[in-house]
């Protein structure tokens, strides 16, 4: 199948899989005489696999280090079961952070519950008064 095909049957753009494939995601497929990128059955397959990874937010780290583990189909589940603890755990870091975020929006709303000049505004004063935390750099894996 061609590059458009693979990108439909997929829910991918063409660029995407080309990304997928400079990253080393994806294999490179082979080319007809004319150059076209010909795809099978392995491409859509592990194109699929690299979606679903996506969509639960793993890295491009952690989406190569499960395709190579993958890749050693006679090796054990093990890594690949630490690989999905630890990125839990930026989860429920991420969770943690977001919380806080929430919060703290709660609380800036709550400082202007009705309409005034927005000289008056208390979310205006809140956020020109708030205190700026140092950013320790972020825990999770995204950055």
């Amino acid at each position: 199948m061609k590059i458009g095909e693979l990108a439909r049957e997929t829910g991918c753009s063409s660029q995407t899989i080309r990304f997928y494939e400079r990253e080393g995601l994806l294999p490179a497929p082979h080319r007809s005489e004319s150059n076209y990128r010909h795809y099978g059955q392995q491409h859509l397959k592990r194109l699929s696999f690299i979606r679903n990874c996506r969509a639960l937010a793993m890295s491009h780290a952690e989406i190569h280090a499960l395709l190579a583990l993958m890749d050693n189909p006679g090796g054990d589940c093990q890594a690949i079961n630490g690989l999905l603890d630890e990125h839990i755990h930026h989860v429920e870091v991420r969770l943690e952070e977001l919380s806080q975020l929430h919060g703290q929006l709660r609380n800036l709303r709550e400082k202007c519950g009705h309409t005034s000049p927005v000289n008056d505004c208390g979310i205006v004063h809140g956020l020109e008064e708030m205190a700026r935390e140092e950013e320790p750099g972020s825990t999770t894996h995204l950055g």
